[in-house]
């Protein structure tokens, strides 16, 4: 885990300019993206959302209550994220990106497009869980500074554990400018 002094000290790797999230538009999840959404879902969790599950989340959405973003590279749909706001937080309720495209910079634009619509929402901070065994995921959260502060025994499938993570102080200087860095095409 990293420190409350480190949380913006982690390094960014450089991906090569084929693979950079430059060439990555991201834009607001509509209802007939859930067609290209569903497989994504379907092969990113044991347990996925059903189509009414993400119709529901999109009539939160339309009333300010979630915010769902889609990632497309050409005219393909690539991946999405959502956030549910809930008081002065923003809680990342889901990031998935096609197989083929992991580890490409996807996952890091959807998280820098969730942080910077929490921010113009006027979200303090942003909390998730994410599975003990993902590492990967848990590396990103940690570039985006967030921390580990506890854990939910068995919170997947009642086997799992997932580890609460929290981004604290999202409307500091420091941590907009940090994102700004993240993903430059993010940036607002």
């Amino acid at each position: 885990m990293i420190r409350d002094d480190q949380r913006y000290a982690a390094v960014v790797v450089d991906l090569p300019a084929e693979t950079a999230d430059r060439r990555i538009a991201a834009e607001e999840i509509r209802r007939r993206d859930l067609a290209e959404v569903m497989p994504i879902e379907q092969v990113s969790y044991p347990r996925p959302w059903t189509e009414g599950v993400f119709r529901s989340e999109l009539v939160q959405a339309r009333a300010g209550e979630r915010h769902y973003v889609t990632a497309r590279r050409g005219t393909a749909l690539i991946g999405y994220a959502g956030l549910m706001y809930a008081v002065d937080d923003a809680h990342v309720t889901n990031i998935a990106v096609a197989p083929s495209m992991q580890r490409m910079g996807v996952g890091r634009r959807l998280l820098a497009e969730l942080a910077w619509a929490a921010i113009d929402h006027g979200s303090a901070a942003m909390t998730l869980e994410v599975r003990a065994s993902n590492r990967a995921a848990q590396a990103l959260y940690e570039q985006f500074g967030f921390i580990g502060v506890g854990v939910r025994q068995r919170y997947y499938e009642n086997v799992e554990d997932a580890i609460v993570m929290w981004a604290n102080d999202i409307q500091d200087p420091d941590f907009v400018a940090h994102l700004r860095t993240l993903s430059p095409e993010a940036a607002r």
